[in-house]
């Protein structure tokens, strides 16, 4: 008897029957958690740039080392230093999800900007034993694994904690106001990465290499410390207080009544990763394989151009995602997905990836390649 009690009770708690107020969206009582649940969204939004930037930065560090390590920097050490922020976030998802929840948002946010710290430091300071290239690509492969872990981790934890903030003070706009301070910001961090990266060049001179790879890795410790501050002082949300389920968690429970949003929201994930990552990653080098004379500036500036497209979709899926519901906004962003060759944010936090434009760059790679904006614009439209 107990134990079926046990189980009714979690079960209203999570369709919202003993705990209305997860519902209701209730607005913060005083002035201190007023504060805290804006610096909390705000908090998540700088956070979440700093993911986004390290997301990118490996675009023009790999046409760099190209350049500094020809015959060193082979395809598989390439792959193997970019993947290795990817295999890390895959980690931090999994082992901060938990954390997120069983011991509070505070504490795994803490952890995950910390983390980024340190990978980001290890990665600026990294070389190998006297000098070898080889060292250094390992270096680099450990502490992008580390970053991975604290960008991976980042993700449901400012997530989860900007929804529950954006949920207690601005209920009506909560939509549009998760989409600007998560999609947004990480779409926002291609564009950063790119900008840092062209001043730095213009700044240091092609002739200084090693210093502009080691200053932009730089700039990625000091985006997360930015947050570190608020992070520490910011208050439990009162979603979390009331209805978090620290124990006995009924997973069978919640996978029972949400499968299917479970399927539809992994999938939509999985498209925009699939496409997203790579492109992110490697486009600096697809680029500047088309480029004569491999000019990094250049490559710089149209991987600026070709990160920057894919803003605008963000914006029309906050303006749309009220307006015509998180449903609509999918089916809307998946027309454009077989139409357009651009989309809107999926459940108001995607953005579709394009396979037509991909497949128009397959099929027709020898002749577009002649046209550097068209490839670009194509490109971006994959994007």
């Amino acid at each position: 008897m107990a134990s079926n009690e046990n189980t009714k009770n979690a079960e209203a708690e999570i369709v919202g029957e003993v705990v209305p107020e997860l519902r209701v969206g209730k607005q913060v009582t005083t002035t201190k958690e007023k504060i805290s649940a804006y610096f909390t969204i705000a908090a998540a939004a700088f956070g979440l740039i700093s993911d986004g930037y390290q997301n990118n930065l490996m675009t023009m560090t790999n046409v760099v080392f190209k350049r500094l390590y020809t015959k060193g920097y082979t395809s598989s050490v390439s792959t193997r230093v970019s993947n290795a922020l990817l295999v890390g976030a895959i980690i931090g998802q999994l082992f901060v999800g938990v954390l997120c929840d069983r011991m509070g948002r505070k504490v795994a946010l803490v952890s995950t900007t910390l983390l980024i710290v340190l990978g980001a430091t290890l990665g600026t300071v990294a070389r190998g034993a006297h000098g070898s290239a080889k060292g250094l690509f390992w270096f680099l492969t450990f502490a992008r694994g580390i970053t991975g872990v604290g960008v991976g981790g980042e993700y449901p934890a400012s997530s989860t904690s900007a929804s529950e903030a954006a949920n207690e003070q601005m209920l009506s706009k909560r939509g549009p106001v998760f989409i600007m301070v998560t999609n947004f910001v990480l779409s926002f961090g291609g564009p950063l990465a790119s900008s840092v990266f062209l001043i730095v060049l213009s700044i240091s001179g092609e002739n200084h290499l090693p210093t502009v790879w080691r200053v932009c890795f730089g700039v990625g410790i000091v985006l997360p410390l930015t947050v570190l501050v608020f992070r520490l002082r910011m208050l439990t949300s009162k979603l979390y207080r009331k209805g978090a389920i620290k124990k006995r968690v009924p997973y069978q429970l919640v996978l029972k009544r949400y499968w299917r949003s479970l399927i539809g929201t992994c999938g939509a994930w999985f498209l925009y990763d699939f496409v997203t990552f790579p492109n992110g990653v490697f486009s600096g080098t697809i680029i500047s394989s088309v480029i004569h004379n491999n000019d990094i500036k250049k490559t710089a500036e149209w991987q600026l151009l070709l990160s920057s497209i894919a803003l605008p979709g963000v914006f029309i899926g906050a303006l749309l995602c009220n307006p015509l519901g998180r449903r609509n906004t999918m089916i809307l962003g998946f027309s454009g997905y077989l139409l357009f060759g651009e989309g809107c944010p999926l459940t108001c936090e995607l953005t579709v990836p394009i396979m037509f434009s991909g497949l128009t760059i397959g099929l027709a790679y020898d002749r577009i390649t002649k046209t550097i904006p068209l490839f670009v614009i194509l490109c971006a439209a994959v994007a």
